[in-house]
């Protein structure tokens, strides 16, 4: 074998030390470079990964947010449009219950006015009557020539009253 060695050109004196210091590199390699890096790289892994989790969950909860929103806006546009709607049946309540009270006032008024003007035709018809027995009287004197008492003039003047 040392034959075979020295025909690749290798020490077999030297190769023995040089593959003993070639283990102990590679196990202090090993135990203080490459263990870190590896340990190093999975924390890095580990961090990316969690970043990565917590940017899904984030934009979960966005999307979660949005849906929410969106939820409230349409709740909100459907308690807006009921409270219109109540507004409008209110007014239009309110509408009718003033056209009520002011067709009522507009009746009072008319059946009023029409009171009042019966009492002043009938004041204006008692005031005529009495004007008109005034010259019925007068012109009965007149025709008679004499003045009758009392008694019969308040009876011929009832008599021409009552019979218009």
């Amino acid at each position: 074998m040392g034959e075979l060695l020295s025909s690749l050109g290798l020490n077999v004196k030297l190769f023995i030390p040089q593959v003993i210091n070639f283990c102990i590199v590679l196990f202090v390699l090993y135990r203080f470079a490459y263990k870190p890096v590896l340990k190093m790289l999975d924390e890095r892994t580990e961090k990316i990964e969690s970043g990565l989790a917590a940017a899904e969950k984030s934009q979960k909860k966005l999307e979660d947010i949005v849906q929410k929103e969106k939820e409230i806006i349409l709740e909100a546009k459907k308690q807006a449009k009921e409270i219109i709607e109540k507004a409008q049946v209110h007014a239009q309540v309110q509408r009718e219950e003033l056209i009520s009270v002011a067709r009522e006032e507009s009746y009072k008024m008319t059946s009023k006015a029409e009171k009042s003007i019966e009492d002043q035709k009938n004041k204006m018809v008692n005031e005529a009557k009495g004007e008109i027995a005034e010259l019925v009287s007068i012109a009965v004197e007149r025709i008679i020539d004499e003045k009758m008492d009392q008694k019969i003039d308040a009876r011929i003047i009832s008599d021409v009253i009552n019979t218009k």
